[in-house]
């Protein structure tokens, strides 16, 4: 697994050794007061590799040996509009990326055109963290000669600026919420032989340690509470069906929560209306809403934010066996509304279905987010660049918008209405689980899940091209983005916290 740098903030005393990484504005602008060998070497360097301070556009060059150096870097900032949130996330993972092997650097922010402030080196910090993950656990690190590679080398990084004690306060939070997005990388890497049911609920359970509430359904429970939507997926497989409950309580006693809801289909093999073959190996996957909300919850704990919020999880595996469910079955949420499969590949709404109303009518919240890899054809509208917002509430879906925008985690409204509605109708059922052919599949996947939220203030997020196998960047190098974390703890720091 990745070995994570140490980050550290310090007052500008310019250092003697390691890598120097020095911000550089436009045309190639150096902060001032650089020993002059430093300097020198610096400006060569840009001179060399026409180097004109473009964001993100790097040079580098031996340092003199007198500096004690052992080399340095120069990292452009130049660009037409204000650095944002994301772009200094960006240049902390564009830096580690450049250092490679390296031991010791030190990242010079006194005097740069575009300086950090304390957030902002914070966010140079999370991004060095990001960028850092490797998910290679299963991968035997033998050389040629059949014998243990070395393993990575450790990577100390002070970043120097002139307010060290509040970026370091800073970054304290920001530590947490990387910790809930490495967190849900790493459950969406997991193969699904090792992130069975269980074994995914008791890595949620293990949360307890961070002073999560956890609150484990188990099979009987559901039965219980009628959820025979999401147990008819589930049938089909010899793991059972979980519902994960985890609860932070850090606002004001009796503060209605903020709740998070995600879709925790292991593996999906499209049950008896079963998929391809062809890429189907991506389904251990489709647990990536699921997967948000368990790092989003990891993340609130570990920062203490100040607010009540409820993660809630449906934990099913879609698999084919004689007991699976079939196309034309018909069973009954525990809203006691009735449903027709039509398409058993379309299960991850029936687990929603009960998730949703479930968290609704047991903790009455202020807002419920749901996060799913629901369609295929939110990435025929959208691509891999932002998740499909879908709400019946103004106020909420503007937020998610201003958040996604500021984060990087991008988010594009979608249409809900009642003309999408008739398209789920059922012919011999309240209401089927798939709209008329291919047409607006994923609007009416929405339409489906809002008839759950009982007129609650809602936000259906699906994230199928954004939690897995969306490009990678600057602070992610990952199959698995952790995609929605660093979104809803925005959400939830700007809007939801006390003051």
């Amino acid at each position: 697994m990745s070995i994570l740098p140490t980050i550290q903030f310090a007052a500008p005393v310019l250092p003697s050794s390691g890598v120097l990484v020095l911000l550089a504005g436009k045309d190639g602008a150096l902060p001032p007061g650089l020993p002059e060998g430093v300097r020198g070497a610096a400006e060569r360097a840009a001179s060399l590799g026409k180097f004109k301070g473009k964001s993100l556009s790097f040079a580098e060059t031996i340092a003199p040996a007198d500096s004690g150096l052992d080399k340095i870097l120069l990292v452009g900032t130049a660009s037409s509009e204000p650095l944002g949130e994301e772009d200094w996330l960006k240049l902390g993972g564009a830096i580690a990326g450049k250092l490679n092997g390296a031991t010791q650097a030190t990242i010079w922010t006194e005097g740069a055109s575009a300086a950090p402030g304390a957030r902002e080196a914070a966010t140079i910090g999370l991004g060095l963290l990001l960028r850092a993950y490797k998910f290679d656990r299963y991968k035997s690190k033998k050389s040629k000669d059949g014998e243990d590679e070395t393993p990575d080398t450790a990577l100390a990084v002070t970043i120097a600026l002139a307010d060290a004690q509040g970026a370091q306060a800073q970054f304290e939070t920001l530590e947490s919420v990387g910790e809930g997005v490495r967190l849900a990388r790493d459950l969406v890497n997991e193969p699904a032989n090792v992130l069975t049911t269980t074994e995914y609920a008791s890595r949620i359970e293990a949360l307890g340690a961070t002073g999560l509430e956890i609150e484990i359904l188990d099979e009987t429970r559901l039965r219980e509470l009628k959820m025979f939507a999401l147990l008819g997926v589930s049938q089909g497989s010899p793991t059972p069906p979980r519902l994960c409950i985890m609860r932070w309580n850090g606002g004001a006693e009796g503060e209605a929560p903020v709740a998070f809801v995600g879709k925790g289909v292991v593996f999906d093999t499209g049950g008896v209306s079963i998929k391809p073959a062809g890429g189907m190996e991506d389904m251990k996957g489709d647990m990536g809403g699921s997967a948000a909300v368990v790092g989003l919850m990891r993340a609130l704990a570990g920062r203490k934010a100040k607010v009540n919020a409820i993660g809630v999880v449906g934990l099913v595996e879609n698999a084919v066996d004689g007991l699976a469910q079939r196309p034309g079955d018909i069973v009954t949420a525990m809203s006691g509304t009735t449903i027709e499969v039509i398409n058993t590949d379309a299960e991850g709404r029936l687990v929603l279905a009960d998730t949703l109303w479930y968290t609704q009518e047991r903790f009455k919240p202020r807002f419920m987010v749901n996060l799913a890899t629901l369609t295929g054809a939110i990435i025929v509208a959208l691509g891999n660049q932002h998740a499909g917002l879908f709400s019946n509430n103004d106020e909420l879906a503007n937020r998610l918008l201003a958040a996604g925008l500021e984060t990087g985690e991008k988010v594009w409204r979608m249409p809900l209405g009642k003309d999408y509605d008739k398209m789920i109708e059922g012919k011999f059922a309240d209401i089927k689980n798939v709209g008329n052919g291919r047409s607006a599949g994923s609007i009416t996947a929405a339409q489906f899940l809002q008839r759950f939220v009982n007129d609650v203030p809602w936000a259906h997020l699906d994230v199928a091209g954004t939690a897995m196998g969306s490009p990678s960047n600057e602070y992610n190098q990952s199959w698995a983005s952790g995609f929605g974390v660093r979104l809803l703890n925005r959400l939830v720091e700007e809007h939801y916290e006390a003051r």
